[in-house]
């Protein structure tokens, strides 16, 4: 295994966050707002995704794509209103904070955009635990490409190999598999273990709270030894 340091990636919405719901109502809305009948069931199984993937998913990549900037800002300004109560999950900032204590350089992984990221931050009040935080905006693609979880262990000269990405959507499993990091996931937004498991994911936990119950007993109890495959010190 490399040297270098082990970083703890973490999803935010529907992972740390409450929104993977409130997200699938601003998308319905605002692709109906457009003239794209979708059902809200797909949409809720295409959020994790960033706005570039998750358009090409739910309406095909060969469509004329003349709307696309007004369907995302109209789902932004939806999704704005619930910016005010927001909730974090019971045990997301005991977790992040826990992790950093162990020696994880914390990092928040997130397909949101900067300015939503700030409203996720604010909500977490989390910061003294953070070592970094990357958004869409600072790469090309988007989950479930590979790019943000490059990005995020770039920021803090992470190893792959050493490193855990914690999500609730198959597409932060397959993102995180794409770069070599190991996938735990949580059930918070929506999607069931099965699902997650068969997208690669390493651990399924109900939400973060049980995952920081059995933190010891998981890919997160402590930062693996450098050197040592599959060790954990």
């Amino acid at each position: 295994m490399s040297e270098g340091p082990a970083a703890a990636l973490f999803d935010v919405d529907g992972t740390l966050v409450d929104t993977a719901y409130l997200h699938t109502l601003a998308w319905w809305e605002a692709l109906r707002q457009y003239g794209h009948d979708v059902d809200a069931a797909r949409v809720h199984r295409a959020v994790g995704m960033g706005a570039d993937q998750l358009l090409d998913h739910l309406l095909g990549e060969d469509r004329r794509r003349d709307d696309d900037e007004a369907v995302t800002a109209a789902h932004l300004a939806l999704w704005a209103r619930s910016w005010p109560s927001l909730r974090p999950f019971p045990g997301a900032a005991e977790l992040l904070r826990e992790c950093a204590r162990r020696g994880w350089r914390v990092v928040l992984a997130t397909s949101a955009s900067a300015r939503e990221a700030e409203a996720l931050r604010r909500a977490l009040e989390v910061d003294d635990a953070l070592a970094a935080v990357t958004t869409a905006d600072d790469v090309a693609a988007s989950k479930p490409a590979p790019d943000l979880v490059h990005a995020a262990l770039e920021r803090v000269d992470g190893v792959a190999e050493r490193s855990v990405f914690v999500g609730d959507a198959v597409w932060d499993v397959r993102a995180a598999g794409r770069a070599g990091v190991r996938c735990v996931a949580v059930e918070s937004g929506g999607l069931c273990s099965r699902e997650l498991r068969a997208a690669g994911a390493a651990e399924v936990h109900a939400d973060v709270a049980t995952l920081l119950h059995a933190l010891d007993d998981s890919l997160l109890a402590r930062p693996p030894v450098a050197g040592l495959v599959g060790h954990r010190s």
